[in-house]
C-alpha cells in the first residue's frame, strides 16, 4: 500500500446502500466507488500528485499508480529470497535497531554461513572449482556440517553426486543481493527504530513478538501499534504520547507539521506558500475571491472532439502559408464540420492542402494514389477519392466504416466526430513529413536566434542601467563635495568679519593687520592668503546667495539623484513595450507547439488562441470543454484564482502576462459579434418586408462563401 507524508492511506469505503443498477464513478486502480463526481474527482487528482511513497523500496516523488506498480515489481524480487532463510532473516530483523543499511549487511553477512538444500554454488573438484548444487546437509560432531552435492553442467544439468566439506564449498557471489534484502526488510515491517514484523508474519513463522529487555521502557505498544519514546528536551512528550496533534486533509490523516505542541501549549508555525493547490486551506488574511465564472457551452460540435477540432484549425492556421491554405475563423470551421453539405469548400480546401502535402513526400500515400491513377489535381469532383486512398492507406476500423457513404459522395452525412478524427489522422500524418520537420527545424532555429537577441538587448539594458545609475552617484557625490566646500568658505568669511569687528586683530611683519582665526581656517581650508583671493571669494560667495534670494529659492538646493533617476524618457519605455511586442509577434509566426496557460487547483487546463480571442477551459480528463469571451468573465477569473497554491499562481501569473493582449482580442471578438448580429436582425427586416435576402448573404452561414485566396493554381 503506497504511504502519504510516509503514512498509510485509508481507502474509501464502500458507499451505503449501493444499488445494482445505480450510476457510480470508480478509480481504476483502487477499485474505489464514489457516488458523487467531485469527490471521485477530488481523490483522483490526489493519486495523481508525485507525493506518494513506494512502501517496498522507498521511492518518493510518485504518482498513486506509480507506487502501486514499484511495490509490485519489488515484491517479486523479495520473493526471490528462499523460504529457508526467510525465517534466520526476520529473527534478525526483529526489534533491530540498525539503519536499514547497516541491517542489510548484518543479515547478508549472517546468511552467507547458512547453506541450505537446493543451494547453488561452487566446490573443489580437483585441481579446480565446479558449479554444484547441494542436495543435503548431514550435521556431525563439533556443529560441523558435511554436504551432498551434484556436480552441474553448462545446462546446469545435474551430474554425479559427492560429498563434500564445509571448507571445499566456495560461494563467488551472495545468495541474495543487499537490494532485495532492502525490500525484504520494508515489505515485512511496519515501522524502524526499532524494526517491528507485522504481527501476522511473526506469527507464521514462529518469532515472538514481546519486546527485549533492552528495550523496554524506551518503547511501548498503543491501540495495536509500538511506539518510540525517546528521551526529548520536552519531558511531557514521554508522559503524553498524544501530544502531537494529527488533523484530516481531504478525508486523509496527515500530521500537519504546521502545529506544535511545546511546554503545553500550542505553536502555529507559518506555511511555505505556494503549495500544492489541494493542500490549501482557508485563512483570515485571504483576500476576497470572486466566484468563478460559469463556462459558455453553446458548440454545434459533440464536446468530446473539441479537442480534435481547435488542434486541427490551429494547425492549419499555423501553418497556412507552408500548406497554401488562406486562414478561417474557428466560428466557421465548427459550423463546416456540423454542416450537412458534401461539398464544402472551406473542408475541401482543407483535406486538399493536406493532400497535396502528403503526396509531395509521404511515398506511402503517394504510392496508392499512384496506383489508382487519380488526376494530379484535387478538385471538388474527386477530392474524395483522394480521401478514400487515405482511409484504405490508415486502416483504421472505426473510420473505414464510413467509406461506402464517402464513396457515395454522401460526405455531409458523416458524423462529426469521425470527420474531426480524419483531419487528425491528416495532421498526425503530415507532421511526419520531410517538409514539415524541415521548417519545424527551421523556426527552431530562428526562434533560438530571436531568444539569443533578445537576451543579448536585456543585458545590455542592463548594462546601461549600471552605468547610468553609477554616473548619477558620481555626480550626485561631486555636487556635495563642491556644494561643501562654498559653504565652508562662506563661514570662514563670516567668522574673519566677526573677529574684526571684535577687534580680534593683528599686525604681520609689514604692519598689515590680520585677524588670527582667519589666518588658521583660510589655511585648512586651502585658500591662498590674499587680498585679491579674498575678495573674489567674498564677491563669488555674495552674487550666489543673491541669486537664490531673487528667484525665492532656498540656498544651495540641488536635485537628488532619485529625482534625477524618476524624470525618464517616456519614449524609453514606449521602446521597452515595442521590442517586447516585437519579438512576441516574431515567435507567434514561427509556431512550434501549442501549450495552455496553465492549470486550476482541479487540474482543468486553459487554452488561449490569439486567432480566436476565446479563453477554452478543459477539464482533466479532457471529456468537458468550455470558454469565456469577455474581459468582465476574464476579471472574474483573475480574482477567483488563489496565489497560495502552486497551478493557481502560475495561471494567474500567465494571465496578468497577456492580460491586455487578451482583452484586445476579446474585445475585437465582441465587436464582430455585435456587427454580426445587426447583419442577422437586417436579413430579418428584409424578409419581413417580402424582399428575400440571398442565402449565401446570411451571416449564419459566412463559412459557406470561404475562398482559399492562397491557392496554388
Amino acid at each position: 500500500m503506497p504511504l502519504l507524508r510516509r503514512k498509510p492511506f485509508p481507502l474509501a469505503e464502500l458507499p451505503e446502500d449501493l444499488k445494482l443498477d445505480e450510476q457510480v464513478y470508480q478509480i481504476r486502480f483502487t477499485k474505489e466507488i464514489f457516488r458523487d463526481y467531485h469527490d471521485y474527482l477530488k481523490r483522483l487528482n490526489l493519486y495523481r500528485q508525485r507525493f506518494w511513497m513506494c512502501k517496498v523500496t522507498g521511492k518518493t516523488g510518485l504518482t498513486y499508480e506509480e507506487a502501486l506498480v514499484s511495490e509490485r515489481h519489488a515484491t517479486e524480487k523479495v520473493q526471490q529470497l528462499p523460504k529457508e532463510l526467510m525465517t534466520p532473516a526476520l529473527r534478525i530483523i526483529q526489534y533491530s535497531m540498525l539503519p536499514l543499511k547497516e541491517l542489510a549487511d548484518s543479515i547478508a553477512e549472517k546468511l552467507q554461513l547458512r547453506l541450505f538444500v537446493g543451494a547453488e554454488l561452487f566446490a573443489k573438484k580437483g585441481h579446480g572449482l565446479c558449479p554444484c548444487k547441494i542436495l543435503k546437509v548431514t550435521q556431525k560432531e563439533d556443529d560441523k556440517f558435511c554436504y551432498e552435492v551434484a556436480w552441474l553442467d553448462k545446462n546446469k544439468n545435474v551430474g554425479e553426486k559427492a560429498e563434500v566439506s564445509a571448507e571445499d564449498l566456495v560461494q563467488k557471489k551472495p545468495l541474495v543481493s543487499r537490494n532485495v534484502l532492502k525490500s525484504f526488510i520494508r515489505e515485512s515491517t511496519y515501522r524502524n527504530a526499532p524494526w517491528v514484523l507485522h504481527d501476522a508474519l511473526a506469527k507464521d513463522h514462529g518469532i515472538s513478538t514481546e519486546i527485549p529487555k533492552e528495550l523496554k521502557g524506551r518503547v511501548f505498544f498503543k491501540d495495536g501499534f509500538l511506539i518510540c519514546s525517546k528521551k526529548r528536551k520536552n519531558e511531557e512528550l514521554m508522559e503524553d504520547p498524544d501530544n502531537c496533534k494529527r488533523q484530516k486533509l481531504d478525508g486523509v490523516g496527515v500530521e500537519d507539521s504546521s502545529q506544535i505542541k511545546e511546554n503545553g501549549q500550542q505553536k502555529d508555525e507559518p506555511i511555505k506558500y505556494p503549495i500544492d493547490d489541494l493542500l490549501v486551506k482557508p485563512s483570515p488574511d485571504d483576500p476576497v475571491f470572486t466566484d468563478r465564472p460559469s463556462l459558455s457551452r453553446d458548440f454545434s460540435v459533440p464536446m468530446c472532439c473539441m479537442g480534435d477540432l481547435l488542434m486541427v484549425w490551429d494547425f492549419c492556421n499555423s501553418f497556412g502559408r507552408l500548406l497554401c491554405l488562406s486562414p478561417y475563423c474557428l466560428e466557421d470551421f465548427e459550423s463546416a464540420v456540423s454542416h450537412k453539405d458534401s461539398n464544402v469548400v472551406l473542408l475541401v480546401e482543407s483535406h486538399a492542402a493536406l493532400f497535396r502535402v502528403l503526396i509531395k513526400d509521404d511515398d506511402e500515400y503517394f504510392s496508392a494514389v499512384k496506383k489508382r491513377k487519380l488526376k494530379s489535381k484535387i478538385t471538388m469532383i474527386n477530392w474524395t477519392e483522394y480521401l478514400c486512398d487515405f482511409l484504405e492507406m490508415i486502416n483504421v476500423p472505426e473510420l473505414r466504416n464510413y467509406e461506402a457513404i464517402i464513396k457515395r459522395g454522401h460526405y455531409g452525412l458523416v458524423d462529426a466526430k469521425a470527420k474531426l478524427e480524419i483531419l487528425s489522422q491528416l495532421v498526425n500524418r503530415a507532421l511526419e513529413t520531410s517538409i514539415f520537420r524541415e521548417k519545424l527545424d527551421e523556426f527552431i532555429e530562428q526562434r533560438q536566434a530571436l531568444g539569443a537577441t533578445r537576451r543579448e538587448e536585456a543585458l545590455e539594458d542592463g548594462r546601461r542601467r549600471r552605468e547610468e545609475k553609477q554616473r548619477l552617484k558620481v555626480e550626485s557625490e561631486s555636487n556635495e563635495f563642491v556644494d561643501g566646500d562654498e559653504v565652508h568658505s562662506a563661514n570662514v568669511l563670516a567668522n574673519n568679519n566677526h573677529d574684526i569687528q571684535n577687534g580680534d586683530v593683528g599686525k604681520n611683519r609689514n604692519g598689515e593687520i590680520e585677524s588670527s582665526a582667519q589666518n588658521d581656517i583660510l589655511s585648512k581650508s586651502g585658500i591662498k592668503h590674499s587680498n585679491h583671493a579674498s575678495k573674489k571669494t567674498t564677491k563669488k560667495l555674495n552674487s550666489e546667495q543673491k541669486e537664490p534670494i531673487e528667484n525665492g529659492k532656498e540656498p544651495f538646493k540641488k536635485e537628488s539623484p532619485k529625482q534625477l533617476k524618476g524624470d525618464k524618457d517616456p519614449s524609453e519605455k514606449n521602446n521597452k513595450e515595442q521590442r517586447r511586442e516585437y519579438f512576441e509577434r516574431e515567435l507567434e509566426k514561427r509556431f512550434i507547439r501549442r501549450s495552455p496557460l496553465g492549470k486550476d487547483r482541479d487540474h482543468n487546463r486553459y487554452w488561449w488562441f490569439r486567432r480566436d480571442g476565446r479563453i477554452f477551459v478543459e477539464s482533466c480528463d479532457s471529456k468537458e470543454w468550455g470558454y469565456y469571451s469577455s474581459k468582465e468573465e476574464l476579471d472574474a477569473l483573475l480574482g477567483s484564482l488563489n496565489c497560495k497554491g502552486e497551478r493557481e499562481r502560475a495561471l494567474r501569473k500567465q494571465l496578468e502576462k497577456y492580460y491586455s493582449m487578451i482583452c484586445v482580442e476579446l474585445q475585437k471578438r465582441s465587436k464582430d459579434l455585435m456587427h454580426k448580429i445587426a447583419l442577422d436582425d437586417e436579413s430579418v427586416l428584409r424578409r419581413s418586408t417580402r424582399v428575400r435576402a440571398p442565402p449565401r448573404q446570411n451571416p449564419a452561414n459566412a463559412f459557406l462563401r470561404y475562398v482559399n485566396k492562397w491557392k496554388e493554381e
